[in-house]
């Protein structure tokens, strides 16, 4: 059975105690830390031990786990000092998200249009992939790539575009590269909507064996594109998808993403998600 918890992304604007508090107030023990992935994350790549020490004594204050942790890094870049730095950049966090006691971390293959990701480019993905999950070998840490495809912006308007995570064939490709036992997914199947799968609740049983983690949320249609949503608010199929995850035993972190609400939000995410699990 799933275990809900709160994703970073949306809480980006709140310290960390912030999130820890809405966490705990809201009966969740589970709080995805993010590492180096915004301007205020309290751990950022130079964290020290003594940062890493007050992390962890500040989860176990409010009663909830540091389990999955996440970062942001771009591996299909066109540019290959740009993805031998984002290399540098996870090696590092995950040396951190072992330091907090982290079990899983999210991170991307990137955020390039599948159209320009082949050959050579494609490879390169790979290989970066396969040397962050050396690094985490023997770590206790898992790495999780994220269903995400690429984002362009129009004021609050988002436009989603395939990357190689969003499309069946590319993510089977990477995946059967990759050693099980250090890398996986995090399924979002509202990422997967927006790019225009029909039917995103399908790739949880064409990848159940290496999800790990999973993300909740939606997104709702609006002329140009689509602007985020709370679960059952928006494009997706809620009683397919949930149907389907009542198979799902891994943490699945609720992610609304817009900040001006993120306490609403996040608590309307939740009562429907109780409502309908």
């Amino acid at each position: 059975m799933m275990e809900y918890g709160n994703a970073a992304w949306g809480l980006r604007e709140l310290s960390l105690e912030e999130q820890l508090k809405l966490t705990q107030s809201m009966g969740l023990h589970l709080l995805e830390l993010s590492i180096a992935n915004w301007n205020k994350d309290l751990l950022q790549l130079d964290a020290t031990a003594e940062e890493m020490a007050t992390v962890r004594a500040l989860y176990a204050k409010y009663g909830v786990r540091p389990d999955c942790a996440a970062t942001g890094n771009d591996f299909t870049s066109e540019s290959e000092s740009e993805v031998r730095a984002s290399l540098d950049k996870v090696k590092r966090v995950i040396d951190i998200a072992t330091g907090v006691g982290a079990k899983v971390l999210r991170i991307f293959a990137g955020f390039s249009s599948d159209s320009v990701v082949f050959g050579e480019r494609f490879d390169r993905t790979v290989e970066m992939l396969r040397l962050a999950a050396d690094h985490a070998r023997g770590t206790g840490v898992r790495l999780a790539i994220e269903t995400h495809g690429g984002v362009s912006a129009a004021g609050d308007v988002l436009h989603h575009f395939n990357t190689v995570s969003t499309r069946v064939d590319m993510m089977r490709q990477l995946l059967a590269a990759l050693p099980a036992a250090g890398i996986g997914m995090n399924y979002d199947p509202a990422n997967l909507g927006a790019v225009g799968d029909s039917a995103p609740e399908r790739w949880f049983e064409l990848f159940r064996e290496r999800i790990i983690l999973v993300h909740l949320k939606d997104f709702r249609d609006v002329t140009g594109g689509v602007v985020p949503a709370g679960c059952g608010e928006g494009r997706l199929d809620w009683t397919k998808l949930l149907g389907t995850l009542r198979a799902c035993d891994v943490p699945a972190l609720i992610e609304y993403e817009l900040t001006a609400d993120i306490e609403d939000g996040l608590r309307r995410s939740l009562d429907f998600l109780k409502k309908n699990q």
